[in-house]
């Protein structure tokens, strides 16, 4: 059984990071800063959380934004754990 799912922006730096917090906050989109899931990278030590269904529009964002990204990642919780995929 799967639960609620959700993505991650992985960054260049923590630089961009905070550009992000700000300019998604700006926005108003529900957005929660994390640290970066040692499943996915060790690189910069901060991410962004979100809602599934904002991908598109986050990728968007950070285009727009010219935000340095590494990834964004689909994040799914499961009974067994939890899985990762990046979202082209």
């Amino acid at each position: 059984m799967e639960h609620k799912d959700f993505c991650v922006i992985v960054f260049e730096s923590t630089h961009f990071a905070i550009a992000a917090e700000s300019l998604l906050k700006e926005k108003a989109y529900k957005i929660e800063i994390i640290p970066t899931p040692r499943e996915i990278t060790a690189s910069c030590g901060l991410s962004i959380r979100f809602e599934a269904q904002l991908s598109n529009e986050v990728q968007r964002e950070m285009k727009d934004g010219n935000i340095g990204i590494k990834g964004i990642y689909q994040m799914i919780k499961t009974e067994k754990g939890r899985g990762f995929k990046p979202i082209p």
